[in-house]
């Protein structure tokens, strides 16, 4: 029942047995099928069917954390409690800032201490990852800490801070970091993203009503466009662009400093697992 199982979860999370389908490998018909299979082992439905819709039922929402724990369960069985031994794919999602900056050395410790494993990057904002994680699609993430509760079912381990700083144009003078909010041009990082959305708190605390130039997510881009003058820019102090000379002012916030939380996240299900436990370690190391 284990194959039912995961497709019930596909469908439980893509609302139709066609997308479920295209997402796991199987033709609609054959999804029908296992979805049968298990509504007859279970001596219930699942789904209510609303045209080409599978809408869960109050006994299909019910079953959904408990195929997901049976599954994460038959998982640890074939784990070996020696790292060094373990064998397989470590599913590791992160964002832009986390592959040039925590991740590279933290690697290099896991393949150290668990030459057997093949870590697998998959790249994505926040939020995305955050569904990845939530679906079982990646086994961890390194992310932007989300500013809302999050589900029970998950876990997150705060890795790093990062404070927020202003950088300017080296033509632009003044050391005041509101006045400079206030009278310049803003590149903004994007409000849609976990950090753009403690920038948007941050201006709406300080009453600022800043002049949009630019809004985009990528940290090195934001820094090269206030380089060029197009405006200043509120970000994290992380990237990149910190490794090299720096063709911008930094001016810190001081009392006023915001930060940026770095998280591990994971099914709780699966954050004892020793491979997971040793890549949160050789993170904390950094």
């Amino acid at each position: 029942m284990l194959r039912e199982l995961k497709t019930f979860l596909a469908v439980a999370r893509h609302g139709t047995f066609a997308a479920a389908g295209l997402h796991i490998g199987l033709t609609q018909s054959a999804v029908s099928a296992q979805i049968r299979n298990l509504e007859q082992a279970l001596g219930v439905r699942l789904f209510d069917r609303t045209g080409r819709q599978a809408i869960l039922n109050p006994a299909g929402q019910r079953a959904v954390p408990m195929a997901q724990e049976m599954l994460a369960t038959f998982s640890r069985m074939a784990i070996s409690e020696d790292v060094g031994e373990f064998r397989g794919e470590l599913r590791i999602g992160a964002v832009a800032t986390a592959q040039t900056g925590l991740l590279p050395q933290a690697l290099l410790r896991l393949r150290q201490q668990a030459p057997g494993v093949e870590p697998k990057l998959v790249p994505g904002v926040s939020l995305n990852l955050l569904s990845q994680v939530d679906a079982g699609e990646v086994d961890l993430a390194i992310m932007i800490k989300p500013p809302f509760e999050l589900p029970k079912e998950l876990s997150v381990q705060v890795i790093r801070r990062e404070p927020f700083v202003l950088i300017v144009p080296t033509t632009v003078e003044g050391d005041d970091p509101l006045q400079l909010l206030a009278e310049h041009p803003h590149v903004r990082y994007d409000r849609n993203s976990f950090g753009g959305r403690l920038v948007t708190q941050f201006l709406r605390e300080q009453r600022i009503d800043v002049h949009v130039a630019l809004e985009l997510d990528e940290l090195e881009a934001i820094v090269k466009m206030v380089e060029c003058g197009l405006g200043v820019s509120l970000l994290p102090r992380a990237g990149l662009w910190l490794e090299h000379p720096l063709k911008v002012r930094v001016i810190e916030l001081g009392e006023l400093t915001f930060y940026r939380e770095m998280v591990v996240l994971q099914r709780y299900s699966q954050r004892s697992l020793p491979i997971h436990r040793l890549f949160a370690n050789c993170l904390e190391w950094e």
